[in-house]
Order: structure tokens, then C-alpha cells, then sequence
């Protein structure tokens, strides 16, 4: 009877410990594994949020005038890196401006000024110095030229009908004639009088046109200040109106 009730029984060691055992794999899994599960679901959510800034949006806040009356200072815009393969004329888009309307340095063009940018960016804060926001008025090829007898600005000879233009403003002061080179464009802000854009630039290399691969993308929206919020339209790829 003293080896039957034993516990140093064999067989009753055998079939105990795995009891034990498991018992406690059982309450190291109800403690750990939701945890993982939690931690799992936020690297997607990470994941995710990143991919759709790398590759559909980005937020960027309006630092100047110039572009009132249709874009504010203070105002955060959505900006769509889907219609950069499509771009029109009278789209206001956000490019970069290094090595056109910016010197290209080394200390602008290194990889951590190009993260801390991008992480810039997808905060909704300023990006960068060399980020610009304007208004597409020509596309490659085009023959854009200022001012015509009534002191519009046209393309191919056809005038723009440039609703746009904050009030007060000329749609410009500035005199130019520019053929828009293939894969570039040229670009305005809306507040004419108080823009730094292609007409700045008419004597560099390009005459002030930017890159299409510069583009960062197209403002979509201004989704703050609330009551700011609204869609930004996108331009015509045609010239209204005769010659």
C-alpha cells in the first residue's frame, strides 16, 4: 500500500507534471497573448496609416498668401499623389522646388533633411522650406504668354479665364512669353501681387517651368480650419474662350 499511494510513484509523477505544466501555459496565454494581438494590430494600423501617406495623401499646412483667396495661411490641405501622372491645367498642386526656385545643396537634398520631411509632412506640419504650393497655367508644350490687349494671360494664344486671381490683382505685372518645355510646367500662385512662382525665374535654366517630377501631388481639400473645409477643384485641360 506504501508504493501504491506513493507520490513518488512514477507513474503518478508522469501523469502529474503535464497537468501542472499545462495549467500554466494556459495562464501565460491568457496574459501574453492578448498583448501580442494588441501589438499586432497596431504595426498594421502603422503600417497601413504610412502606406496610404507614401502612396495617396499627404497633409501639408499653407504657410503664405500666396495662393488667397483659394488657399489660406493657417490652412491644412489634403494632397493626392494619385493625379500626379494626370495633371491639368488649373490644378494647384505641391511640388518641390529644389533646383528650380531653390539652390540644390547637398545639406537640402540629404537623407535625413528627406525623413524629417517626410515625417513633417505626415503630421500635417510644414515640410520644408523648398515645398511649394501654385497653380499649373501651362503644360508641356504649351505657349504661355502675358498679357494680351486686355491684360489676360493666355496659352497658345487663347485667353485664361482666371476666376481664381485674388481680387485687386492683375494676372500679372510681369511681362513673359515662355514655350513650356516636354515633361515641365508652368505654374502661378493665385494672389498674383504677392507670389513667387515661374514669373520669378523666367532667366534660369527652364525659364522658371518646374519638373512634373517634382510634383508631390495635387490639392484635394482643406480639411482645417472646420470651416474652411471643402474640396479644391480640379482644373480644364482645355482653354476656354476664342483667340
Amino acid at each position: 500500500m506504501r508504493q501504491t499511494a506513493s507520490s513518488a510513484d512514477p507513474c503518478i509523477a508522469a501523469t502529474g507534471a503535464p497537468v501542472v505544466v499545462s495549467a500554466q501555459v494556459e495562464h501565460d496565454d491568457g496574459r501574453v497573448g492578448p498583448a501580442l494581438r494588441l501589438l499586432g494590430w497596431v504595426f498594421a494600423v502603422v503600417v497601413s496609416v504610412a502606406l496610404v501617406r507614401i502612396l495617396l495623401v499627404q497633409s501639408f499646412v499653407i504657410p503664405s498668401a500666396s495662393m488667397e483667396p483659394t488657399l489660406q495661411v493657417g490652412d491644412r490641405v489634403l494632397v493626392s499623389r494619385l493625379d500626379v501622372g494626370s495633371v491639368r491645367r488649373g490644378d494647384v498642386v505641391v511640388f518641390d522646388g529644389r533646383g528650380v526656385f531653390d539652390a540644390d545643396d547637398a545639406a537640402t537634398s540629404s537623407p535625413l533633411v528627406a525623413a524629417g520631411r517626410a515625417v513633417a509632412g505626415a503630421l500635417g506640419a510644414p515640410a520644408g522650406q523648398s515645398d511649394y504650393v501654385k497653380r499649373v497655367v501651362g503644360l508641356p508644350g504649351e505657349r504661355v504668354a502675358c498679357c494680351d490687349a486686355q491684360g489676360r494671360v493666355t496659352v497658345d494664344g487663347r485667353p485664361l479665364d482666371e476666376e481664381y486671381v485674388a481680387a485687386g490683382d492683375s494676372p500679372s505685372v510681369v511681362r513673359f512669353d515662355v514655350v513650356v518645355p516636354p515633361g515641365r510646367l508652368f505654374v502661378l500662385g493665385d494672389h498674383r501681387s504677392d507670389s513667387g512662382d515661374s514669373r520669378g525665374h523666367l532667366g534660369d535654366p527652364g525659364g522658371g517651368t518646374v519638373p512634373v517630377d517634382n510634383l508631390v501631388g495635387r490639392v484635394a481639400a482643406v480639411w482645417w480650419p472646420f470651416g474652411r473645409a471643402d474640396t479644391v477643384p480640379r482644373g480644364s485641360q482645355r482653354v476656354p474662350g476664342p483667340p
